[in-house]
């Protein structure tokens, strides 16, 4: 993978959240600079709405507890503020985009995964929100070792 600048990664956790615990609540909001190419990982028990921007590409990610461990399960809005008129563009970009995401998130919440290593292997699960059916959808994006 190798996408992500550290750089150009700024994280912040928010309590009662740390960096190691705990599992579930456990939420990410990933943000961006479209100017300076920057990102901004949120890492809390809610999701940090105030850092959202009206465009609506952020990605929202979340763990939750299945029968034989965890899973993280993300979230994309495809249609965003402009409506369907926009969504297979927006579309080909969440999926362009996504690896970088990802890695984001598994770079920037490294320490929790060194804690609790079994996450590595958990499935990621990515939910497409759209009107449109084409796009609204859910798909298996591998493990967060995947994007390490």
């Amino acid at each position: 993978m190798k996408r992500l600048n550290p750089k150009k990664l700024t994280v912040t956790y928010r309590p009662p959240v740390t960096k190691t615990e705990p599992i579930i609540p456990r939420r990410y909001t990933l943000t961006h600079s479209d100017i300076t190419a920057e990102l901004f990982l949120t890492i809390g028990s809610r999701y940090a709405y105030d850092q959202v921007n009206p465009m609506r590409d952020e990605v929202l990610a979340e763990w939750h507890r299945k029968k034989n461990g965890y899973a993280l399960y993300a979230y994309v809005y495809v249609d965003g503020e402009f409506g369907s008129k926009v969504s297979a563009v927006r579309n080909k970009i969440f999926v362009r985009e996504l690896p970088l995401a990802l890695e984001a998130i598994r770079y920037g919440d490294r320490a929790f995964f060194e804690a609790h290593p079994e996450l590595d292997q958990a499935p990621i699960w990515i939910y497409f929100d759209s009107t449109i059916p084409r796009y609204n959808r859910v798909e298996y994006w591998g493990t967060p070792a995947d994007y390490k």
